[in-house]
C-alpha cells in the first residue's frame, strides 16, 4: 500500500483535504445531525473547549520541539514530535466536531458587539483560514514522510512545505487559544 500511496501523494492529499473540510464545515454549519453522535453529559460537553485549549497549548509545544529537533539534526525526535502533534490535532478536531455536532453549530459570542466585530471575528477568521490552509499542507508532508525514507525525503519538498505548515499551524493554534480566552475567560 505504501507504494500505491507514494505515487499519488498530491491526489490523496486533495481527497483527504476535501473529505476533512466537508466534515468540518458540515458540522460547523449544522448539516451533521446531532443524532449521528452519542449523547454526553452536559458537564463533559462544557469541558471540551477547555480540554481543546490544553490540547492546543500542548500542540504548540510539540510543534516547536519538532521544529527545533529537525533544525539540530535529530530526525527521530522530530518525527515523534510531529506524530504527537498530529495526534493532538486529530484529538482536538474530533472533540471540536463532536461538540459542534451536538450543539448544532458554533456557540455565540457572549461579549459586547464592538469586541465581537473588531476583535473576535478577525481573530476567528484568521484562525479558521489558517486551519483550512494547514490541512492540505499537513496531509502532504505527512504522506511524504510516511512513504519515503529520510534520505528520499530530503529530495522532496517536505522540508519547505513543512516549514510553512508548522508556521501556520503554530499561529492557528495560538489564535485558537485567544478565541477560547475571549469566549470562556474574558466574557
Amino acid at each position: 500500500m505504501q507504494q500505491q500511496v507514494r505515487g499519488h501523494v498530491p491526489a490523496l492529499t486533495g481527497v483527504l483535504t476535501a473529505v476533512s473540510l466537508a466534515l468540518v464545515f458540515g458540522a460547523a454549519l449544522g448539516y451533521v445531525p446531532a443524532t449521528v453522535v452519542p449523547e454526553a453529559p452536559g458537564w463533559l460537553v462544557d469541558a471540551i473547549p477547555t480540554v481543546n485549549a490544553a490540547i492546543s497549548a500542548s500542540a504548540i509545544l510539540t510543534i516547536s520541539l519538532g521544529w527545533h529537533w529537525i533544525r539540530t539534526g535529530r530526525v527521530e525526535r522530530h518525527r515523534v514530535a510531529m506524530i504527537v502533534s498530529t495526534v493532538l490535532f486529530v484529538g482536538f478536531l474530533g472533540l471540536y466536531l463532536y461538540r459542534l455536532t451536538l450543539l448544532g453549530g458554533p456557540e455565540p459570542f457572549p461579549g459586547p458587539e464592538t469586541v465581537y466585530r473588531f476583535v473576535y471575528l478577525p481573530l476567528l477568521g484568521v484562525h479558521i483560514l489558517l486551519a483550512v490552509v494547514c490541512i492540505p499542507l499537513l496531509y502532504y508532508v505527512l504522506l511524504l514522510a510516511a512513504t519515503r525514507s529520510v534520505r528520499e525525503l530530503r529530495r522532496t519538498s517536505h522540508a519547505r512545505v513543512g516549514r510553512v505548515a508548522a508556521s501556520l499551524w503554530l499561529i492557528s493554534f495560538s489564535l485558537g487559544i485567544a478565541v477560547y480566552a475571549l469566549l470562556h475567560g474574558v466574557y
